[in-house]
């Protein structure tokens, strides 16, 4: 099996290969490319996010058919694909952090600023939170509800249709930081630096 790590020069990913290879050992093929055969190939795709909202549209558009292949691979060919912060948030159709810019549109909903009640909780939402798991989610399994998870946002996904919602957590307000819809994965938290739980996520988005 490949799984496929996109980089499209959207920042330092370097602790998301890390923590794949180390889930996947020698069992699974991890690939870090942009090349658009490579990804269209894989068994499953992670789309990481770091930065704005809009310097990662950006940068996956720079990238001469991407956004198609990624397009083709998760919404045509329904396979799993995992976004991850940033990544997640692209699944939406708008996001407004620096200026309105159009997400992909493959989970109708908006991309918005926290509300941080008039300065009483901080911005960025950095650290350790707790998470309520609110519907059975295939990337949750063997993982406790209010198991503690890594955050780094400033932004938070809306969507539409809230049955797509299978984790929150409470900064503010209640904020989406999961979602499942079919074979479309994703994380506000970083599995990657949320220890051995974080790694339970990327193991159960590797065994799919």
């Amino acid at each position: 099996m490949k799984v496929t790590i996109v980089d499209y020069n959207s920042g330092n990913i370097s602790s998301v290969i890390n923590s794949f290879k180390e889930v996947a050992k020698d069992r699974v093929k991890i690939e870090v490319t942009a090349d658009l055969n490579k990804i269209k190939s894989s068994d499953k795709v992670v789309l990481p996010g770091q930065g704005s909202f809009k310097s990662c549209v950006d940068a996956l558009n720079k990238i001469n058919g991407l956004t198609e292949a990624l397009h083709e691979f998760a919404i045509n060919n329904k396979k799993p694909l995992l976004g991850i912060c940033v990544g997640l948030q692209m699944f939406a159709d708008i996001g407004y952090e620096e200026t309105e810019t159009n997400g992909l549109g493959w989970i109708s909903g908006k991309v918005s600023k926290i509300d941080n009640q008039n300065g009483k909780y901080k911005l960025p939402h950095i650290g350790w939170n707790q998470i309520n798991i609110v519907k059975q989610s295939k990337i949750f399994e063997n993982i406790e509800n209010n198991s503690h998870m890594y955050f780094v946002h400033s932004y938070e996904f809306l969507p539409n249709d809230k049955n797509v919602i299978s984790a929150t957590t409470d900064y503010s307000t209640n904020i989406v930081c999961s979602v499942e819809k079919e074979n479309i994965f994703g994380t506000q938290f970083h599995p990657e630096k949320s220890d051995k739980i974080g790694l339970q996520v990327i193991k159960n988005f590797i065994d799919l």
